[in-house]
């Protein structure tokens, strides 16, 4: 028998589901889940807060396969994880569709100017003329990360008429020359030490006046002080900021008094009912592919880190 150590949040999609082979024992605390991961040869240790699935990592000395839901695993020791021969497998493309959804919501809610209208419905006032008058259609966006989310905002976009235009990897280096061309930035690259601090105070200068800078990737990608600065001279029109630093921001973070920032409090890639059946189902599969010796789905690159 393999031993998985499984959270229970994911048990009544699992149940009576797991392979004869499969010893599943279930984790719903962080002390449950540290007291069990050094029998653990198959892990999922994902919680939101990242001690506990580090000291379980950590304390997996008979670890084999380590399985997340998340897509971005920058958090985890990758470099160990690789010196110890563990697969790791991640979360790509399981939430792929609500981030573009989320994505896409946010840029018309700052084009129509959508929070002016229910802070205007909140007072009970019936406004005379729109408070965002500028269009999706006709615009340009520049996507910098080209892999599933990014293609899927891609995809959504061109569906209002946007102009796209897409970087799908950091070494082309174009990019930063033609930014005051474009009316969106959107960040949707992996976390790596090459994407560390891509827009910077030289990359948001370059932007023109009416630029809005939408970030689905890391908080690290964007230098947030720079990015402050340029908010609250106006020099770029907004920014929508899934990711921030830290998280959550505490009650007197200027970002939060800024009118021009719209904070969206990491929620884009929450699980949902339906990302937690295809994480499952995944992981289904997995299992039988890790049992037969095969190519795991969504296996991650550890040295590339994504």
């Amino acid at each position: 028998m393999t031993v998985a150590v499984l959270p229970v949040s994911v048990r009544p999609l699992l149940g009576g589901r797991l392979p004869e082979w499969l010893d599943a024992r279930w984790w719903d605390t962080p002390e449950a889940l540290v007291a069990l991961a050094a029998e653990a040869e198959i892990g999922w240790f994902d919680r939101h807060e990242k001690a506990a699935p580090l000291a379980a990592i950590a304390a997996a000395r008979r670890l084999r396969w380590l399985n997340s839901s998340y897509t971005g695993v920058d958090w985890m020791p990758l470099a160990e994880l690789d010196q110890r021969g563990v697969a790791l497998t991640c979360g790509s493309g399981l939430t792929t569709h609500q981030v573009a959804e989320f994505a896409v919501m946010t840029m018309l809610a700052v084009a129509k100017d959508y929070p002016a209208v229910v802070r205007a419905q909140d007072r009970h006032e019936w406004l005379a003329a729109p408070p965002g008058t500028r269009d999706l259609a006709g615009s340009r966006v520049l996507i910098l990360g080209h892999g599933a989310i990014g293609q899927a905002i891609g995809r959504a976009l061109e569906a209002f008429g946007v102009e796209v235009v897409a970087v799908s990897s950091q070494r082309q280096r174009g990019w930063r020359s033609h930014l005051g061309g474009f009316d969106w930035i959107v960040l949707a690259v992996p976390g790596t030490p090459q994407t560390r601090g891509m827009i910077g105070a030289a990359e948001l200068a370059a932007m023109n006046s009416q630029a809005v800078l939408v970030n689905f990737a890391r908080a690290d990608c964007v230098d947030q002080d720079a990015l402050i600065d340029a908010l609250r001279e106006r020099r770029i029109a907004a920014a929508i900021l899934d990711l921030t630093d830290p998280e959550p921001l505490p009650p007197e973070h200027p970002l939060w008094s800024l009118d021009n920032a719209h904070v969206t409090m990491h929620l884009s890639g929450m699980p949902t009912p339906a990302s937690q059946a295809r994480a499952a189902e995944r992981f289904l599969r997995n299992c039988e592919r890790f049992h037969a010796g095969e190519p795991l789905e969504a296996r991650v690159d550890l040295a590339r880190g994504y």
